[in-house]
């Protein structure tokens, strides 16, 4: 489902600030894996996924989704084949709209639009349906404007936008790091259950070793923009923090010094 080809990207490239972000990567994605990305500070976690979404174009290499290639295509384009959570609970929705019109646009994402009526009593049920299985009570606030509504119902409400066109792939973005334990277990929970129960191919970055080593069914670790380890299955079940930091120290043959990361575990 995503087939990432030897790809580079450097910064600032000839100057004083120049700073390699990814060397020579490749990596694949099968249709169904759910990939968590860990690593330290300038790893290149972001800039990978930056890379795919299409945020900025790779000095070199291929990026393919669905074996379609799409390493020229601008970010507006690629729009079309995946699904996005950020950090920040404030990017991914329209703060000025009301949740229901958000909605609208994630279901029209990818289609013609047109000047007919925005939304139907029809879509408002499904909309209701939809926001009832978040548990947070925005099923009776759908016309509230996004801006008022907390950091976790923002990024539940995001993470139900990107996925309601299936898309080929989801990328999440240390989508949990600004909320609270309590709000970002939520969150996590309904990730789970909705990659879970539409088998959507996803690659998450996370800043916590546990969430890491819990979520998905593969787990990589980056280093000075490279993949230096990569593990699947039973192997990643029976994983610890410690497992992890110990492969980081034998990969990359230095301390692991990431105070954000060690803190999460």
């Amino acid at each position: 489902m995503l087939e990432v080809k030897n790809i580079s990207k450097t910064f600032n490239q000839g100057t004083v600030n120049e700073k390699k972000a990814l060397k020579n990567l490749s990596l694949t994605l099968h249709d169904g894996d759910f990939v968590t990305v860990i690593g330290g500070n300038g790893a290149g976690k972001s800039t990978l996924l930056n890379a795919v979404a299409g945020v900025w174009p790779v000095d070199a290499g291929q990026i393919l989704i669905g074996g379609k290639d799409v390493t020229k295509l601008p970010e507006y384009k690629r729009a079309a084949f995946l699904g996005r959570v950020f950090q920040d609970p404030m990017n991914g929705t329209a703060a000025t709209m009301g949740i229901e019109e958000n909605l609208a646009l994630a279901l029209r994402r990818g289609k013609s639009r047109t000047l007919k009526a925005g939304i139907k009593n029809s879509e408002r049920d499904l909309y209701s349906a939809w926001l009832k299985r978040l548990s947070l009570g925005l099923e009776e606030r759908l016309t509230s404007k996004v801006g008022l509504l907390s950091g976790g119902q923002r990024q539940a409400l995001t993470l139900l936008m990107a996925t309601l066109q299936r898309p080929q792939l989801l990328l999440l973005d240390e989508h949990t790091a600004a909320l609270d334990p309590k709000t970002a277990k939520k969150v996590l929970d309904l990730t789970a259950e909705i990659v879970e129960e539409q088998k959507l191919t996803t690659l998450m970055i996370t800043h916590n070793m546990k969430d890491a080593i819990q979520m998905g069914n593969r787990l990589i670790m980056m280093h000075e923009g490279n993949v230096i380890y990569d593990v699947a299955g039973e192997e990643k079940k029976k994983l610890t923090v410690e497992d992890l930091l110990h492969k980081f120290e034998e990969a990359s043959g230095e301390e692991f010094a990431n105070d954000r990361m060690i803190l999460a575990k």
